[in-house]
């Protein structure tokens, strides 16, 4: 595997320390679900998506004191989505051999038949769900900060699809105050979402 892209976004440049306990907290809450369900979508049981989750976060680990800044070098999010793809492939491979080795020929052929998708259609697909992670993450962690009428302000307007005088007049709110709400939540996301993004892309 080549050298890990650089970024400059701050919480990768926190990894760097290893004992930075905080900055890899939130590098394990933000990025080990999204490792693990992209294992899941593509077929690996339970455990083999854990352990795929903690291979990919032991090689950002190894490769964290390299991480800096160069746009060339090109995004952590693609770079994070080629350790991903090629571990889980190391892993239905070694899956495959131990079938093969234990006897378990029907296995070893369904792991041999399994329909792979192009490395481009997956890259789509990740792009996607890594957008997906970081909002929800976000959205977790912003939750408690805001009053519950705020938060449904938000959600009802932004999330749901409804209109502000709709959402105004269930809240009992004015509109005025939906609009600020709405915009209080999506800056405070934002601003997480760019404490832990690998990349500004897709802003």
């Amino acid at each position: 595997m080549g050298e890990a892209p650089s970024t400059r976004m701050s919480l990768l440049v926190r990894i760097r320390d290893s004992r930075d306990g905080e900055a890899w907290s939130w590098f394990v809450e933000v990025y080990g679900p999204l490792v693990y369900d992209y294992g899941r979508r593509h077929g690996l049981q339970d455990a083999d998506a854990a352990d795929l989750a903690q291979e990919v976060l032991r090689t950002v680990a190894a490769a964290a004191g390299k991480f800096a800044y160069d746009p060339q070098r090109g995004s952590f999010r693609s770079w994070l989505f080629t350790v991903a793809r090629t571990r889980r492939i190391d892993l239905e491979g070694r899956r495959a051999r131990q079938a093969r080795t234990s006897g378990d020929l029907v296995v070893a052929d369904q792991l041999d038949h399994v329909p792979a998708q192009g490395a481009e259609l997956e890259e789509d697909e990740w792009r996607l769900a890594y957008r997906r992670r970081l909002f929800d993450w976000a959205a977790e962690r912003a939750r408690g900060e805001f009053r519950d009428s705020t938060w449904q302000a938000f959600r009802q307007t932004a999330l749901e699809g409804l209109g502000p005088r709709e959402v105004a007049r269930d809240l009992g709110m004015s509109v005025g105050a939906v609009y600020m709400a709405k915009s209080r939540v999506l800056a405070r996301l934002q601003e997480l979402i760019d404490q832990v993004r690998g990349d500004d892309e897709d802003r």
